[in-house]
């Protein structure tokens, strides 16, 4: 894998109609964000060979909303990312990045966050960056990293949406 991209699933509907988490599906806004993360990102050349996607209904309705400005991707639902802790994301990632050079998670907080702040502080990325890192990490934001023969990271971009409302 040389280069990573962590995406936050869209805003979520607060309940679902089951009660489960698991079942709750993206608000409008939730649509809307994914798509122009999805739209930016590509307009920025990332273009993942492989989407390990959390199962979860939120996380399955943002890869829908994006998957039109990936269409080389495969995408991989992946039961091992709902609700992940760090570890397990980067451990997934690294499994499906063996053989690819861009690999991107569609998953959730606080995983997410979490691995990105600790790859900007393995990449010795400036304290500025971590910083609003941890600060915040909106949904549909995306963190990209690039890793070096080493399996290293650097930072390669965060970007989060552009709030309408």
């Amino acid at each position: 894998m040389d280069r990573l991209i962590l995406l936050r699933h869209g805003k979520a509907e607060p309940e679902s109609a089951s009660g489960e988490d698991f079942d709750r599906k993206l608000s409008p806004r939730g649509c809307r964000e994914s798509t122009e993360m999805g739209v930016q990102l590509a307009d920025l050349g990332f273009q993942p060979d492989v989407v390990l996607v959390s199962p979860a209904a939120r996380t399955r309705e943002t890869w829908a909303a994006i998957e039109a400005s990936f269409p080389k991707a495969r995408a991989q639902f992946d039961e091992e990312l709902y609700h992940a802790d760090s570890g397990s994301v980067r451990r997934e990632a690294q499994r499906a990045g063996g053989s690819v050079g861009t690999v991107m998670v569609v998953g959730h907080n606080p995983g997410l966050q979490e691995l990105a702040v600790q790859l900007l502080t393995e990449g010795s990325s400036p304290s500025s960056l971590i910083i609003r890192a941890v600060r915040q990490f909106p949904t549909a934001a995306a963190a990209v990293f690039l890793f070096d023969l080493n399996g290293r990271p650097s930072f390669d971009g965060l970007f989060f949406p552009e709030r309408g409302d």
